[in-house]
């Protein structure tokens, strides 16, 4: 860009600065948050509920974090589903899209729809994933979901009936449209071989995953379990989570439903939402360089406190993977996912490194706690980043993998807020700019005749 437009830029942004008092004067609620860190509220859902903290006597109070599907807390659902067959994934999603546990018939209907919906359109593979790789996953797979609409003849049908036939059509090929994406992008960009696998039908979701992924198409029988739950635990988060309402904002005003999932997508790959876990890898990594796995706490916690001091890693001053916007005491989903660490971690023997992963957690729950006063718990990403890497499942896919389980949560409050809402999203802003007339004497001095 020529350099003068951009010192134009540059003085525009300090002319046109918005003084941060005039959002408290008008109330206007930054990110769509209460001053007390809670969210307003947009909507109603049956769907899903995030509780981290408890209203007494009108205070927020910190509270054990818990996680509903369809009222179901996740610890107790995840205890509850036969995931012999690697496909809990599966079975919540029917909780979530039908707002009941399914039983046998209903699973293997369910089921029956999924996989028949595996294979991608003719040519697809070939004209839209090979021929047009791409370095960022999320954008081709964005590109992917709009590129379905035109195999689609009913595209423009916005029904809640179509929308699900839609939505699930869309959920089974995610995985080969990840899979795929992924080994094109290695092909095209960092000179690896091209494999393709074929979807095999009798898979679950969690096994189709790693079958396509992988050179040699295999995987155990503890990597499948693994996978199946943590796209259980990624599956939904209530509705005023960024993407989910991203989805609702633009589905709100009529459109297809794979406009609205692009959105989503969109929505979820940036680093303050679905791409945090990639940050928390980074951090990690960087801490074991510069102090390895030590058992050493007090260590931990210097170079902990220079993170916090911003003279760490990235600057920011953020210790990834801990606190939440709205878990404080525990993050439920941290807590599944530790245990499911923890028998990966057995079973490929890095129980070492993930035994350095809870010290370096309890020890960023203190500092921050002593630095800033407040309760922060490990999210779902601190070990999230951790169990893929141990899945063998490269970094590039996991921003991509969390997409195939929020699809699930995407399409339910598509769905519900279509049925029980349908008016479009329209909220105001207030002015406070200056009203100019064009004959004033800073517009003739700077009149282009």
């Amino acid at each position: 860009m020529n350099e003068k437009i951009l010192e134009i830029f540059e003085q525009s942004i300090q002319e046109n600065a918005i003084d941060n008092e005039l959002y408290r004067r008008y109330d206007v609620k930054k990110g769509l948050r209460n001053e007390d860190n809670t969210g307003v509220l947009v909507g109603l859902t049956k769907i899903a509920d995030v509780v981290g903290y408890e209203m007494i006597d009108g205070k927020k109070t910190d509270a054990m974090g818990k996680l509903y599907y369809r009222g179901y807390e996740i610890n107790d659902l995840i205890d509850y589903l036969d995931r012999t067959q690697h496909n809990g994934f599966e079975q919540t999603a029917f909780l979530i899209l039908f707002g009941h546990l399914p039983n046998q018939e209903e699973l293997k209907l369910f089921m029956e729809e999924i996989r028949n919906n595996y294979e991608l359109p003719a040519d697809f593979l070939e004209l839209n994933l090979l021929r047009m790789p791409a370095k960022n996953l999320m954008n081709k797979i964005q590109q992917a979901v709009l590129m379905l609409y035109g195999y689609d003849p009913l595209g423009d049908d916005t029904s809640a009936q179509n929308t699900l036939r839609q939505g699930i059509s869309i959920l089974a090929k995610m995985a080969s449209i990840i899979a795929y994406s992924y080994q094109s992008k290695m092909f095209n960009f960092d000179d690896e071989s091209l494999i393709i696998h074929k979807v095999k039908p009798a898979y679950s979701i969690a096994e189709t995953i790693l079958r396509l992924i992988r050179k040699d198409k295999q995987f155990t029988e503890t990597e499948a379990s693994v996978l199946d739950c943590m796209l259980i635990l990624h599956m939904d988060h209530g509705g005023g989570n960024n993407s989910t309402f991203t989805n609702v904002v633009i589905s709100s005003t009529g459109t297809d439903l794979y406009s609205a999932l692009a959105g989503s997508i969109g929505a979820l790959k940036g680093p303050r939402h679905g791409g945090a876990n990639l940050a928390v890898v980074e951090m990690m990594k960087a801490v074991i360089d510069e102090i390895d796995i030590t058992k050493d706490e007090q260590k931990i916690k210097q170079l902990i406190y220079k993170i916090l001091d911003k003279q760490f890693y990235d600057h920011s001053g953020l210790v990834y993977g801990i606190g939440h916007a709205v878990y404080t005491l525990s993050d439920p989903r941290s807590l599944i996912l530790q245990k499911q660490a923890y028998k990966l971690a057995e079973e490929v023997g890095q129980v070492e490194e993930f035994e350095f992963y809870q010290r370096f957690e309890k020890c960023a729950i203190e500092c921050i706690k002593e630095v800033k006063g407040k309760n922060v718990a490990s999210n779902v990403d601190f070990y999230s980043g951790f169990v893929y890497r141990m899945l063998n499942i490269p970094q590039e896919l996991i921003s991509p993998l969390f997409v195939c389980a929020r699809l699930v949560g995407w399409l339910a409050h598509n769905i519900e807020n279509k049925l029980y809402c349908d008016r479009i999203v329209r909220p105001a802003t207030k002015y406070v700019g200056e009203i100019k007339k064009t004959g004033s004497e800073e517009n003739e001095n700077n009149h282009l005749i």
